[in-house]
C-alpha cells in the first residue's frame, strides 16, 4: 500500500474507533443518572469519570484488537472491528445491567455518588476484562 492508501484506511480506522466510543459514552450516559459531561467536567465526579475512562479503554482495546486481527485486509477489518465493538458494548451494558441486579441499591446512582465509591472499581474493571475477553476471542 501507498502513503495515501495507508493514511485514508487510517482515518477510516480511527473514524470508526472514535464512533465506537461514542456509543460507549452515550450507554454510560444513559446508564447513569445525570449527564456526564456536568458530572465530570463541572462537578469533578471522580466515579463517573472513572466508569467512564473504563468503557473507552475496553472499547478502545477491542478497537485496536480488531485492526491488528484484520492481518491487512481492509473490508474484513473495517466489518470486524464494527461487529466486534459492538458485540463488546452490548456485553459491557449486560454487565452494568447483571451486576445492578445483584448488588444493593441502583448501581447508577451509587457510580455517580460525589463521594468515591468502591463500587465503581468493580464496574470498571468488568468493563475493562469484558474488553479484554472480546480482544482474545478476536485473536
Amino acid at each position: 500500500m501507498d502513503l495515501l492508501t495507508d493514511l485514508l484506511v487510517t482515518l477510516t480506522y480511527g473514524v470508526i474507533g472514535v464512533a465506537l466510543m461514542s456509543v460507549g459514552y452515550l450507554l454510560v450516559d444513559i446508564a447513569t443518572p445525570g449527564k456526564l459531561h456536568v458530572l465530570i467536567w463541572e462537578n469533578r465526579n471522580s466515579n463517573a469519570a472513572v466508569l467512564l475512562a473504563s468503557n473507552l479503554l475496553g472499547v478502545g482495546i477491542i478497537v485496536v484488537s480488531a485492526i491488528v486481527a484484520s492481518h491487512d485486509d481492509f473490508v474484513q477489518g473495517i466489518i470486524g472491528t464494527l461487529a466486534y465493538g459492538f458485540v463488546g458494548l452490548l456485553l459491557m451494558a449486560g454487565a452494568f445491567l447483571l451486576l445492578d441486579a445483584v448488588t444493593p441499591g441502583r448501581l447508577g446512582e451509587i457510580l455517580v455518588h460525589p463521594e468515591p465509591h468502591p463500587a465503581v472499581w468493580v464496574s470498571a474493571t468488568i468493563h475493562l476484562a469484558t474488553g479484554a475477553i472480546i480482544a482474545a476471542a478476536i485473536s
